[in-house]
């Protein structure tokens, strides 16, 4: 066997060896626990069938609330959080078309013309030392991917493009998220504000007449300045309040991707009397997360792309093939230039080998290496955060409908106490320190109770969020609703 057929047999042994270099992508794997620690506490919660795939639908609309509806639908448009994670997925798109460009030769197109005058000294006698050359040409270069290394740049660059696209629903889902939250606060700062209002014209009402009995010689001057204490300092709770709900406001403007100029919600308090219905949720089982959560989807794609770029760190190890090309005319005349005799062309294969390089090729495929375990540390930091986010929420959902009947109980008990209590002084039976007492024990547990509607409310949404987002009217999975069948409050 001749030597060059001897060569030539070792090149499908090198394109073998590099294959074998590829690191194969598979999912980290991550210890997922059959179902939820706090599954059971929820009424409802009951194992989804899988299959969801259109999950990123308008959830937000189950709360009934138009003035909601309305601020979500500008916060998609113009919250800047999203814009630049859409700007970043524009990015990655086109990084990704630009990976894919090497598969391709590259082409040039050139053209010269230099005049120059040579020393006469250096010529031939009689030539002109006048030289005159002119090139016009083409050259094309390409360079075969034998190794891959194209190959993963393409893999890397797509998975780094679907991490950013799951990037613009993970904003999505927080800024929406966010917004509900902000939005759910403002409206029990306006119940909030509304219940205080109405203290302070009661506890006018009080201290007038206390200061009327105080007059006819039936009360005490302490009596009068407890009154007005007690007044004053409902009106301290309730200028705070205020504040509370000016930079809640902002907060919303800022969602909303405006100034806090621009923005003025009107007050919507809730209404107290009638019960909360929170908005069904669909319930799946832990494995669902990885299939369901943007963020969780981000983070396998940035795995694949630096299982990908360790492909790209060790074709550094393979020689480089380029294929060149020239096609083109060469005369010292302009008007023989474009003439058969003017014709020159070039072909050839250049063979680039690095037999020394300082440790770089190493150094480098160690920290490809180094970032994907990084990425694969946070991919699994990622799935066990919504583990937790989950079982947070679906506790919190639960303990909070048996606290809301709890302090519900607690208001209707103050009430009675303090009804009773101001009978009894106006009857001159009590003193004025007992209704004090309750009245302040009253407002204390009618604000825990208006408290405790917003931290369902909020807890709802958190729900949500955890799970992933949205879901279809029509999905036919099992949906959580609280434990307890009845509460006393109202999203209205």
């Amino acid at each position: 066997m001749s030597r060059q057929f001897q060569h030539a047999g070792l090149i499908p042994l090198l394109l073998l060896s590099a294959c074998s270099l590829w690191p194969q992508y598979e999912r980290p794997v991550v210890a997922v626990p059959e179902a939820f620690k706090q599954a059971n506490a929820v009424n409802g919660w009951k194992v989804s069938q899988p299959g969801d795939t259109a999950l990123r639908t308008a959830w937000w609309e189950s709360y009934e609330d138009a003035q909601l509806n309305t601020l979500v639908t500008q916060a998609l448009a113009a919250n800047q959080n999203l814009l630049l994670a859409e700007a970043n997925y524009r990015r990655a798109s086109a990084l990704s078309s630009a990976n894919r460009a090497p598969l391709w030769p590259t082409i040039t197109a050139n053209g010269s013309a230099s005049r120059a005058k040579r020393s006469t000294n250096a010529i031939r006698v009689g030539s002109s030392p006048i030289l005159e050359t002119y090139n016009l040409g083409l050259n094309a270069s390409w360079e075969p991917d034998l190794w891959g290394r194209i190959r993963k740049q393409i893999e890397s660059g797509d998975a780094s493009l679907q991490a950013a696209n799951a990037d613009v629903e993970v904003a999505k889902l927080s800024i929406v998220a966010n917004l509900l939250q902000a939005y759910f606060q403002l409206r029990v700062l306006d119940t909030q504000l509304v219940l205080l209002d109405d203290t302070l014209k009661a506890l006018e009402r009080s201290r007038q007449l206390t200061l009327n009995r105080y007059r006819a010689g039936v009360a005490t001057k302490t009596d009068v300045n407890q009154a007005d204490a007690l007044h004053k300092n409902t009106q301290v709770t309730a200028t705070d309040t205020r504040l509370q709900r000016a930079q809640t406001e902002h907060a919303i403007a800022l969602l909303l991707g405006k100034s806090p100029a621009e923005v003025t919600i009107a007050a919507n308090p809730y209404q107290m009397q009638a019960p909360l219905a929170l908005p069904a949720i669909p319930a799946s089982l832990p494995a669902a997360l990885l299939e369901r959560r943007p963020d969780i989807a981000a983070a396998e794609h940035r795995v694949a792309a630096a299982n990908a770029d360790i492909g790209v760190a060790k074709t550094a190890y393979f020689p480089s093939l380029n294929l060149t090309a020239g096609l083109g005319y060469q005369s010292n005349t302009l008007s023989n230039l474009i003439s058969s005799p003017s014709r020159v062309w070039s072909i050839g294969p250049l063979v680039a080998l690095n037999v020394f390089d300082g440790g770089l090729r190493k150094a480098q495929t160690q920290s490809a290496i180094a970032s994907y375990d990084a990425t694969v540390a946070q991919y699994r930091q990622t799935v066990l955060g919504a583990f937790q986010e989950v079982e947070d929420q679906l506790v919190a959902i639960s303990l909070l409908t048996e606290e809301a009947e709890f302090q519900q109980a607690a208001v209707k008990a103050a009430s009675d106490a303090l009804q009773e209590s101001t009978n009894r002084y106006k009857a001159g039976t009590l003193d004025y320190l007992n209704v004090i007492t309750w009245q302040t024990n009253t407002l204390n547990n009618q604000r825990n109770q208006i408290a405790i509607h917003g931290r369902r409310l909020q807890a709802s949404v958190a729900l949500v969020s955890a799970i992933g987002g949205g879901w279809n009217a029509n999905h036919s999975a099992e949906t959580i609703t609280p434990s307890k069948g009845e509460s006393h409050d109202t999203t209205r």
